[in-house]
């Protein structure tokens, strides 16, 4: 069973990453990502983990893109976490992420809905590493009685067209593309049926994306047929997992509900490959014109 799509508390999931991997064990996953919003900080602890319970682990991540203000999310895989122009990517993403939920939180207040934006965005300021998102205003709205459940937070107030949304401030698609492919990963375009605009794909294509999630749960079995035809027409590769959070506004009651056959997961393993012997070949250089010049 092979889960590309996995969350963790370092971003909108509520499974701590050593629960998560209990969770992925119990439910026979053998090979595992991690995939949080904008921020990798939980897959060094998901990695010692896997190791532990003799899992596969892929380290990867989910980055927010938007074209036309809509967001697009990246998976990206295999990647170098601690690859420094990444990381500063990464922080200003997070930061604007910051800066929205503040923004979403004052037009609830606008509303008569007061929450205390410092106490609900400080898990944020404590570890920058953490990635902010709606769900933690979903969950201060069902805490506070303001809605019954993180799903009717979203119909009412939170999702878009609705009265305390904020459109987001992210990078073009192409430009997280670009930053995976630094970082040594390869992207895949996430779970393109609920973006819902397949005329963009081929763009994505031409603009460096390697792969596209077909298998989600959030897919029909027409749209996993659609999209496998799509991706061979543009000859990308294929991705899939369960998008697992562990919160009841997401579809997955657990990790590897959705999993990825293996010889598509083979074929990612191969594009990866490529890709960081070409970015090694790249470092060589580098330091040997360095050396050169000096």
């Amino acid at each position: 069973m092979i889960d590309l799509h996995t969350h963790t508390t370092a971003s909108d999931g509520r499974c701590e990453p050593a629960d998560l991997v209990a969770l992925a064990k119990a439910a026979g996953v053998t090979v595992l990502s991690v995939t949080d919003h904008d921020t990798s900080a939980g897959c060094e602890a998901t990695s010692a983990a896997c190791a532990a319970a003799h899992i596969e682990f892929v380290p990867g991540i989910e980055i927010t893109a938007v074209r036309d203000e809509v967001d697009v999310h990246v998976l990206g895989y295999f990647i170098d976490s601690a690859f420094s122009a990444l990381r500063e990517f990464l922080a200003e993403q997070r930061r604007r992420r910051i800066d929205r939920l503040r923004a979403m939180i004052d037009r609830l207040a606008s509303f008569g809905i007061r929450l205390d934006a410092d106490e609900l965005l400080q898990p944020g300021v404590d570890d920058p590493r953490r990635a902010a998102g709606r769900p933690w205003i979903a969950r201060a709205l069902v805490a506070g009685g303001h809605v019954a459940t993180t799903d009717e937070a979203f119909e009412r107030w939170l999702a878009r067209g609705q009265p305390a949304f904020v459109p987001r401030l992210a990078a073009r698609p192409d430009e997280v593309f670009a930053r995976v492919h630094e970082a040594g990963g390869i992207a895949s375009v996430a779970h393109p049926g609920l973006v819902a605009r397949d005329d963009w794909l081929p763009d994505f294509a031409a603009g460096g994306v390697d792969a596209i999630e077909c298998y989600h749960p959030a897919h029909t079995p027409e749209d996993i047929a659609r999209y496998l035809g799509i991706a061979g027409r543009l000859h990308l590769a294929v991705s899939g997992g369960s998008d697992f959070h562990a919160d009841d506004s997401h579809g997955a009651t657990r990790p590897g509900l959705v999993s990825l056959p293996p010889g598509h997961y083979e074929r990612l393993v191969e594009r990866a490959s490529r890709y960081e012997s070409s970015r090694r070949a790249t470092i060589r250089a580098t330091a040997s014109g360095t050396e050169t010049s000096s």
